[in-house]
């Protein structure tokens, strides 16, 4: 039976209570304003703080944007893309993920709204913090949330933008095979990079 996929830029309501429903909707640029300060607050305190040095610092956020394309791809996949059996967990894996596939036009639901992201964010902040050796996640975190940034930032815009790039049309062309095709496949989304090393990306002419 195929998955029913709305064409309009209608958006469905998805929780009575208003509050919840208002914390369901982002407009794009929302991300820039809550990220960008952190990126710069945390490069201070690697620079200036942990004194790093600036060659290792754009070295540890090249890391943490590499880092951010795995975990964006393991998420996408494995998490976002888990259907659950349960009632109660087919309900929020419909309002993580779901609902954007059955309404993949949806403006204010294509990034992740701050009342998510904050709390993945924080998670994987005190992670690298545990992980990495004293005074490096102030530089590897602001990679990561870079990539955050072009993950999300590019999400909205292959949705509602045509591109003349021959770059960015092949992104799109990934993503929308992923929604009109086959879901089962094409999980990168900012890039292709990792379907190519797992074998999920598509054989396009």
């Amino acid at each position: 039976m195929k998955n029913f996929v709305s064409n309009s830029q209608e958006s469905v309501r998805m929780f009575k209570n208003d509050f919840l429903e208002s914390l369901s909707k982002v407009h794009y640029t929302v991300p820039l304003y809550v990220y960008v300060p952190v990126i710069l607050y945390c490069s201070y305190l690697a620079l200036f703080e942990d004194n790093i040095g600036v060659g290792l610092f754009f070295g540890l956020v090249l890391g943490g944007l590499f880092v951010w394309t795995f975990v964006e791809y393991i998420l996408h996949r494995f998490v976002f893309h888990f259907v659950p059996k349960a009632g109660w967990a087919l309900r929020l894996h419909f309002i993580f993920h779901g609902v954007h596939h059955d309404y993949p036009s949806d403006a204010k639901r294509l990034v992740m709204p701050p009342s998510a992201s904050i709390p993945l964010a924080t998670g994987f902040y005190f992670l690298f913090k545990w992980l990495l050796p004293l005074h490096y996640a102030n530089a590897f975190f602001p990679g990561f949330i870079i990539g955050y940034l072009v993950y999300d930032i590019s999400h909205y815009a292959i949705h509602h933008f045509n591109f003349k790039n021959s770059f960015w049309k092949k992104i799109k062309q990934h993503h929308m095979l992923h929604h009109y095709s086959d879901p089962s496949k094409g999980y990168g989304v900012s890039s292709p990079m990792w379907d190519k090393v797992f074998r999920s990306d598509f054989i396009k002419k």
